[in-house]
């Protein structure tokens, strides 16, 4: 076969988990959507492979993330309670997220389970409006940066094979732990809970290479009590596909869109219903290699984003180091055809 299965199903599975515990855990790393333009759910969590199985046991995706985004001097947003405009935001953050997959089924397929947790900087610069004398507005220069820890990100996934088809379901909270303070510009949490699920699809042809997922899914967010503003519900949908150039190297495009499709509300939402949307496309390579006799895998990939509306835009890039921590027997149970 062109590509060996069990290699490709191994990493893809391991790599859903990622995705699934991650959502969202980035999502405060630049001005983006909804309250502060920072939405729960991060565009880009998943990509190629994502609905496929997985080896059973313990792992420990590691991911760099890198932002810069910006948005022109006419467009508002609500920050920490202040409203400002010519947004330009840089992330550097750094995430771990231990997974463990199980081997009995679980309603016939394969759950696994994690949680994210995130470290990292993010810098911040915007016009900032203020009161001034008289009710009337001033508008300054600021700047903020924090170095700090963000929110926490339990999660949960099952996953089907059927030969070529994979299918999974998945769902996931935002718990509201990370530095957070109101007025700041920079922030690494939300300051509010969050809850996301969805699902997915993958095509994988371990003859040909060929590979395709689609993977939805929609958010619903809890007000913020210190500003009191609640972003609106969203949906938003991730895909990738590649081709396989051996057994180890894969190539390809990445994608998502996100959407949406409620109004933000409560009353700190002055700026009315803010609903936003952007789009985001870009490369993406991906190499196997052994770690201490077990499957690794290490995955770069880029998006340029487009068609943003109540958000900042620009791009971002992932790098993930996939690292095996140990399986279970070989003779234990497992799920998949």
């Amino acid at each position: 076969m062109f590509v060996r299965r069990n290699r490709v199903a191994w990493l893809a599975g391991a790599l859903v988990a990622l995705a699934v515990a991650l959502a969202g855990a980035l999502a405060p790393a630049a001005a983006r959507a909804d309250e502060g333009g920072v939405s729960f759910w991060l565009p880009g969590q998943f990509g190629s492979l994502a609905a496929t199985p997985s080896e059973p046991g313990w792992s420990l995706p590691l991911i760099g993330y890198h932002a810069s985004v910006d948005a022109a001097a006419q467009k508002e947003f609500e920050i920490g309670g202040r409203l400002a405009a010519g947004l330009d935001a840089r992330a550097d953050l750094l995430l771990a997220v231990p997974t463990y997959t199980f081997a009995h089924p679980v309603l016939g397929g394969q759950a696994a389970l994690g949680v994210a947790a995130v470290f990292g900087r993010m810098d911040v610069s915007a016009q900032v409006s203020l009161s001034g004398p008289a009710g009337s507005d001033l508008t300054r220069s600021e700047s903020d940066a924090v170095t700090s820890y963000g929110d926490l990100f339990p999660s949960g996934s099952l996953r089907w094979n059927r030969g070529v088809h994979n299918s999974m379901v998945y769902t996931m909270l935002g718990v509201p732990v990370g530095s957070y303070e109101v007025g700041r510009l920079a922030n690494l949490g939300t300051n509010h809970w969050s809850a996301d699920a969805g699902g997915g699809y993958t095509y994988l042809n371990p003859v040909t290479g060929r590979e395709l997922s689609l993977l939805a899914g929609a958010t619903y967010s809890f007000e913020n009590p210190d500003t009191d503003y609640k972003n609106g519900e969203s949906v938003h949908l991730d895909w990738g596909a590649s081709q396989f150039l051996s057994e180890s190297w894969h190539v390809g495009l990445v994608g998502y869109y996100y959407l949406q499709v409620t109004g933000d509300s409560g009353a700190g939402a002055r700026l009315g219903d803010f609903e936003s949307r952007v789009g985001g496309i870009g490369p993406q390579v991906g190499h196997l290699f052994k770690m201490g006799g077990r499957q690794a895998y290490l995955n770069v990939k880029g998006y340029w984003e487009f068609d943003a509306r109540h958000r900042a835009e620009g791009w971002n890039g992932w790098i993930t180091l996939l690292i095996p921590l140990g399986a279970l027997s070989s003779d234990s149970p497992r799920t998949g055809g």
